[in-house]
C-alpha cells in the first residue's frame, strides 16, 4: 500500500481508509539508528542550526525514505516551522497535502479541512466512520494501558508514552498493532507493581531523548501521565470524528491543556510535573503560563538534538526529585 508520511497526528482515519498507510515521520526520525546524523544531513543541507531538531529529522527522513513521496502536513496547530519543511520537501519533489486544525475549535471550518482531505484521497463519511469504529477499539485497550500505569502501578513510563504515541499511526497496521498491544498487556498484567514514591507527570511534547524514562525509575520515580502521548490516543467517548478532533487538545490553545493537565493531576495523585520543551520551539514560551496556573512543582528540561540526558540534565532531575521527597 502507497505510504503517506504525516508530520504529526491528523484524521489517520482517512488515509486508513483509502487502502494507504500513515507514517508518522517522527516515530521513523526519533527510532533511526542514526537520528543525529539525520539532523546533520539537514544543517548540510542548508538548514539553520537555530531550528527545531524535530523538524530538520523529519526532513532528513522524508529525503531518505524512498517509499514516501507524499506528505500530509499540519500548517495550523502544531509548529510554524512546518510551511518552510513543506516548500523544502516540495523542491525535493514531495507532494505535500496540507492540513490545518482551526485555532478556535470551530466544528464547521475542521469538517471542512477532514472533507478536503477525504476528498483528496477519494474516500467519503461511511468509510471513514468504519475505520473510526475499529481505531476507537484499539484507543480503549490503549487506555487500558496507561489506566494499568497510574493506577495498578504494573506499567513503566516509557512503556506508557510509547503504545500512546504509537497511536499517531498505529505503527502503520493497525491491525498488527492491536495484536502486538493484547500480548503487552496479557504481560503487563502479571507484572509486579512498581515500587517507586514520587509520581511524576510529563506535559510537553515527546522528548528527543527518551532514555529520561529509565533514569528517574533509577533514581525511584515514575510518569504516571504522558500529556500530549495520552492526546495522540484520543482519551476520549465520541462517535463522531470532528467532535474527537475538537477534544483534542495539542493543537489547540494551551488553555485546554491545562484543564486537561490539572484534572489528572489531581485524578493521579501526581506530585510534581516535568515540562519538556524543545529548542528553538515557540511552546517554550508557553512555559511562564503554565508555571503560574498549574499548582505542582514544575521542573522544565530543553532539549535540542538526540542525545542521550546530559549530565546537567540529571543533577536537575535529581534535585527536583529529591526536593518533592
Amino acid at each position: 500500500m502507497e505510504k503517506i508520511g504525516i508530520t504529526t497526528t491528523v484524521p489517520v482515519e482517512v488515509i486508513f481508509a483509502s487502502g494507504r498507510t500513515p507514517v508518522d515521520l517522527n516515530n521513523i526520525f526519533i527510532s533511526h539508528p542514526e537520528p543525529g546524523r539525520l539532523v546533520e544531513k539537514a544543517e548540510i543541507a542548508g538548514y539553520p542550526r537555530n531550528v527545531c531538531g524535530w523538524i530538520k529529522g523529519l526532513y532528513s527522513t522524508v529525503i531518505e525514505t524512498e517509499e514516501i513521496n507524499k506528505v500530509v502536513a499540519v500548517t495550523q496547530g502544531d509548529c510554524s516551522n512546518t510551511h518552510a519543511l513543506m516548500e523544502t520537501l516540495q523542491v525535493r519533489g514531495a507532494e505535500i497535502i496540507p492540513f490545518s486544525f482551526p485555532f478556535d475549535r470551530d466544528p464547521d471550518l475542521l469538517k471542512l479541512q477532514i472533507e478536503k482531505l477525504m476528498d483528496r484521497f477519494g474516500v467519503g463519511w461511511a468509510e471513514v466512520n468504519e475505520v473510526k469504529a475499529e481505531l476507537d477499539r484499539i484507543r480503549g485497550r490503549v487506555r487500558e494501558v496507561d489506566r494499568l500505569t497510574w493506577k495498578e502501578n504494573r506499567v513503566g513510563g516509557f512503556d506508557n508514552h510509547l503504545y500512546q504515541v504509537c497511536c499517531s499511526d498505529f505503527n502503520g497496521d493497525y491491525r498488527e498493532f492491536e495484536r502486538e498491544l493484547e500480548k503487552f498487556l496479557a504481560a503487563a498484567r502479571e507484572h509486579e507493581p512498581y515500587d517507586t514514591d514520587v509520581r511524576l507527570g510529563y506535559i510537553g511534547v515527546p522528548p528527543i531523548m527518551p532514555e529520561i524514562y529509565g533514569y528517574l525509575e533509577e533514581r525511584g520515580a515514575r510518569v504516571v501521565f504522558n500529556e500530549v502521548q495520552r492526546q495522540f490516543a484520543m482519551p476520549f467517548d465520541t462517535g463522531d470524528l470532528v467532535e474527537q478532533y475538537r477534544l483534542y487538545t495539542y493543537p489547540y490553545d494551551v488553555f485546554g491543556r491545562i484543564r486537561d493537565i490539572t484534572t489528572e493531576v489531581e485524578q493521579r495523585q501526581i506530585d510534581g510535573l516535568i515540562h519538556y520543551t524543545q529548542s528553538f520551539c515557540f511552546r517554550q514560551i508557553q512555559d511562564l503560563i503554565l508555571r503560574e496556573k498549574v499548582r505542582v512543582p514544575i521542573l522544565t528540561l530543553e532539549g535540542d538534538k538526540p542525545h542521550q540526558l546530559d549530565a546537567r540534565s540529571r543533577m536537575r532531575i535529581d534535585a527536583f526529585i529529591e526536593m518533592l521527597r
